[in-house]
């Protein structure tokens, strides 16, 4: 007898992983059929790592790292992942306040003198939560002249910060993401630690994390062994989407998906910090009104289908990186890839309704029409939808209508198709957003919101006013701005005011009512002139979402 329970307890014992095991491979099929489009030898592609209860569960690469040479994307390939660097400048300032070398609510001066004097304290903590009020470095740099694959240092970023004359808003007042504040704590790091930045994170947590593939990039000549290089696609199928970035802080940060885990591992088996300083970042910021708004310290917190979540995603170049952690399941989520058009948030939520299904309520939104009961707008109500729409001084929300079917295009992003779940809201493809549009009772609509990251915000329609009552001549002229040190020349050209620049393409500036224009360059949004009092045109200040009210002198 006992012979015969310990067969049937053997048996038992080899039932149960057996099927466990099962379990665990259909759900890693059901995550490499999510990557179907990208595991192939011609295309860039993507790298995932899923880890639960302190250890990798599944990992892959699907695609090519180097389209040149054919080197696949394996788990270990290294990429950029852009924004997602914040998080561990944040932990860098935090594991210097333990240490009681600076504190969260220091005054940036008292580090960093350069930083102007607005007349307002911006502290450590308004730039690791994005309220700072300070203009955003890649929009002034792209409005200086700049183009994104130049050569941009962190001296160039400090530079172009101490000849700032305003800020977007007061301190504490507003969310706004801003990579300058990231920046500025990297550097805040550097100065108190005495070595660079790149060398105390290798010191403080790549070592102790055992993150061996893992480095800031704050040299663009230094080489990285196991790189992948980044692309966009075109007509011809794919180009280098080149990067040169030699600044750190806001980005930059080279890294693996399996290293990474290491990384989102620490946050429930610390290994480097102390719950202190988890508590810190997973901690909601709060406003000078007592408000919240899911942004946290260099991450965002919310939840996902009633589960807390803690996440980032990033972007530079073809570059896309996601981030996501789910402390109440001690469970998270890395996605990679090298490819611009790719969806990294979307995919690694797919991959979240996999693993926790079980554990996921419901959405509380209207049921997505399948491909066999698609919603059929009529085509006069979607002429009404179409125009621009402002969501923010200089950036709008474009919507155009082609061949039956709405797209819609950012100020600065690529054109998106827009999907009918219902007669008045459409799904954005590609991204995890939703634009709701507001009746107007049959006229053209005036007012869109916009779902996304938990927020609804309005951006009522812009408005075009009648061009034969507009000189264009008035506006023409050389104007510069100090803060940039950059000239622009606006021409009339034909019936249009076009604004031309030294080192960038010549753009037209759209009139919308008086005295103010838009501009089709993404990093020149808004522009409203300024008149004296004998109604002559001195200048004009520029708005572009991240930098607001930004002055150009008219010199000629």
């Amino acid at each position: 007898m006992n012979q015969t329970l310990t067969r049937l307890s053997l048996l038992i014992l080899l039932f149960i992983p057996i099927s466990t095991i099962q379990a665990q491979i259909e759900k890693q099929k059901q995550v490499d059929e999510l990557f179907t489009k990208w595991d192939t030898d011609n295309t860039p592609g993507a790298a995932v790592a899923i880890v639960k209860d302190g250890a990798i569960i599944y990992k892959k690469g699907y695609g090519i790292a180097n389209l040149e040479y054919d080197i696949p994307i394996t788990p270990s390939s290294v990429f950029h992942i852009a924004s997602v660097s914040k998080q561990f400048t944040v932990f860098s300032i935090l594991l210097l306040e333990k240490q009681g070398k600076l504190s969260l609510d220091d005054d940036i001066r008292k580090f960093i003198p350069e930083v102007p004097d607005f007349g307002k304290t911006i502290t450590l903590r308004h730039l690791a939560s994005h309220t700072s009020g300070l203009r955003d470095q890649w929009n002034l740099l792209s409005m200086a002249g700049w183009r994104m694959d130049d050569v941009i240092t962190k001296e160039h970023v400090l530079k172009l910060v101490s000849k700032q004359k305003e800020l977007n808003f007061n301190p504490g007042e507003e969310y706004a993401y801003c990579n300058t504040g990231f920046t500025l704590l990297a550097e805040v790091v550097s100065r108190v630690s005495d070595v660079s930045f790149a060398e105390f994170t290798k010191t403080n947590i790549f070592e102790p994390l055992e993150m061996n593939n893992t480095l800031f990039y704050d040299d663009h000549e230094k080489i990285v062994k196991n790189r992948a290089y980044s692309y966009q696609p075109d007509s011809a199928g794919y180009k280098k989407s080149v990067l040169n970035y030699a600044n750190v802080g806001a980005t930059s940060l080279f890294t693996t998906v399996e290293d990474l885990s290491l990384w989102a591992m620490n946050f429930t088996d610390l290994k480097v910090g102390d719950s202190t300083i988890v508590n810190k970042m997973n901690t909601l910021a709060v406003l000078n009104n007592g408000e919240t708004f899911g942004g946290a310290l260099g991450q965002f917190v919310g939840d996902y289908k009633g589960i807390n979540q803690i996440e980032h995603g990033g972007a530079d170049a073809g570059y896309r990186s996601y981030l996501s952690r789910y402390p109440s399941e001690n469970f998270a989520v890395i996605v990679f890839s090298n490819s611009a058009e790719f969806n990294t948030g979307g995919i690694a939520h797919q991959i979240v309704d996999i693993y926790l299904k079980d554990k996921l309520k419901p959405e509380d939104k209207p049921k997505e029409a399948s491909s066999s009961e698609a919603v059929t707008v009529d085509e006069d109500v979607l002429n009404s939808y179409v125009g621009d729409f402002e969501l923010q001084p200089g950036f709008v929300i474009s919507i155009s209508l082609n061949d039956g079917k709405l797209s819609g295009k950012a100020t600065g992003q690529a054109e998106l198709p827009l999907t009918p779940i219902s007669t008045t809201e459409f799904n954005v493809e590609g991204v995890e957003a939703k634009i709701e549009f507001i009746p107007n009772e049959g006229e053209n609509i005036k007012l869109i919101k916009l779902h996304q990251g938990g927020q609804i915000m309005d951006a009522p329609r812009v408005t075009e006013s009648n061009k034969s009552d507009v000189n264009l001549a008035d506006y023409s002229g050389e104007y510069y701005s100090e803060e940039l040190s950059t000239t622009y020349t606006f021409t009339v050209v034909g019936d249009s005011l076009i604004a031309k620049h030294s080192r960038l393409s010549d753009f037209k500036l759209n009139h919308i009512k008086d005295d103010m224009f838009f501009g089709e360059a993404w990093f020149f949004g808004q522009v409203e002139f300024i008149r004296d009092e004998n109604n002559l045109i001195t200048g004009c200040i520029v708005s572009n979402g991240r930098v607001r009210n930004l002055f150009f002198e008219k010199i000629k």
